[in-house]
């Protein structure tokens, strides 16, 4: 009886333990996690099935070797990792780097933006513009609790389980096809899908998430004594990000496909959850958006609004005044492109791929440098593996950077 007594004490201690260690993993997992990426695999999953889930499974595997090189440069060093890259390159270098990252979450802004408040317009069939402007001014709040790592830590736990909930109930009802989705490993590139594979990549791969890690890993206060478990659960909130996307395509495939269902709202990609929830599918696929739009708007706020007051020698803290300063303005940038334009107008889509094209594979090359660098890692500096797999998703960078300039200067 002991034994058993002591079992059921570990069990939940040991998942206690493993909560606590998951939050900044978690926090870029779900600024990842948002409208876009949720639109982009419930869009290819309509239309190709399962055919795609390669590219998926390629970029999660791509996040996580970024995530965890992240992770250790934030439990190696008591430096910030904008820092360590001013300390190697100079100041030049990491001002183009944090202002860069500032101005890419800043365009984007106001997608979150628009997620968050037509998510809760929907639902309660009121006014999006007003929602745009309470959504934001609750994010913006947030920032004045006393722990807002606390509190963003809480936030994005509830959001992923809500959404994580909602569509295992879905893949267990409509049971998919197992031999099927065991095919979509297999990489192959349907016609007119190209488009759809570089976005995909693109939101799903996010090096400025990745970048970001190092931060949140930091604010937890993990060191290199806690190097264990820190790169263990850096893997497990990435993990998380995979499997929600990999529910989302999945459940597409198995419902929208048979159906001829084209996405063209969110309505259209709620009607994946209608075996389980039947008239309820609406109202709970835009809880589970407004989850990920929400996320969205107060990570990639905080990503954004940190680079560029650390870019600024304000600080890099969360708790840190001009920091918090910084992250409203990128709320509120996205707030007013939303408000004014509706969406982000071309020439900001414009701009952010431009700085894109610039600082996506810089970050994934410094990043790559530090890892390596023996004086700074000690122990955890890159193994063989990861170095391969960093290269090879450095060369995706790339690839994903030569797409946008033709995009920009050649269409």
């Amino acid at each position: 009886m002991k034994a058993l007594s002591d079992d059921r004490q570990t069990i939940p201690s040991s998942f206690r333990k493993w909560l606590g260690t998951l939050g900044p993993s978690l926090i870029t997992a779900a600024l990842v996690l948002g409208p876009g990426s949720i639109t982009l695999t419930s869009k290819i999953g309509s239309l190709y099935g399962y055919s795609l889930f390669w590219a998926l499974v390629l970029s999660v595997l791509f996040m996580l070797v970024f995530t965890a090189m992240s992770a250790r440069i934030g439990m190696a060093s008591d430096r910030s990792l904008l820092a360590l890259i001013r300390a190697k390159w100079g100041k030049t270098a990491s001002v183009l780097i944090g202002i860069g990252a500032f101005l890419v979450t800043a365009s984007f802004q106001s997608g979150n933006a628009i997620g968050s408040g037509l998510a809760i317009a929907d639902l309660t069939g009121t006014s999006t513009v007003l929602w745009i402007v309470l959504t934001t001014v609750i994010g913006m709040s947030l920032l004045f609790t006393k722990n807002f790592y606390v509190v963003l830590e809480k936030l994005m736990l509830a959001m992923v389980a809500l959404m994580i909930a909602a569509f295992l109930l879905t893949l267990i009802m409509v049971k998919p096809s197992i031999g099927g989705i065991l095919s979509g490993l297999v990489p192959v590139v349907p016609d007119g899908s190209i488009l759809l594979v570089i976005g995909l990549v693109g939101t799903t791969f996010s090096i400025v998430g990745a970048f970001y890690q190092s931060y949140l890993v930091r604010e937890k206060g993990l060191t290199k004594a806690d190097r264990k478990h820190g790169i263990r659960e850096s893997f497990s909130g990435i993990i998380i990000l995979g499997l929600i996307s990999s529910m989302i395509m999945i459940s597409a495939a198995a419902v929208l496909l048979p159906q001829g269902t084209t996405i063209v709202s969110a309505g259209d990609m709620g009607k994946a959850l209608e075996p389980v929830f039947g008239s309820w599918a609406n109202d709970v696929f835009l809880l589970g958006l407004f989850g990920a739009s929400f996320s969205s708007l107060t990570g990639n706020a905080t990503i954004g609004g940190v680079m560029l007051a650390e870019a600024l020698d304000l600080g890099s803290k969360l708790s840190d005044r001009s920091v918090r300063v910084c992250i409203m303005l990128v709320m509120a940038i996205g707030a007013l492109v939303s408000l004014i334009f509706g969406s982000a107008p071309l020439e900001m889509i414009v701009l952010a791929q431009a700085v894109t094209v610039i600082i996506v594979p810089v970050i994934g090359i410094a990043m790559f440098a530090v890892a390596n660098d023996k004086a700074v890692m000690g122990e955890l500096k890159n193994k063989a593996a990861s170095n391969i797999l960093a290269a090879i998703g450095i060369a995706v960078l790339f690839v994903l950077a030569a797409n946008n300039i033709r995009t920009i200067f050649f269409s």
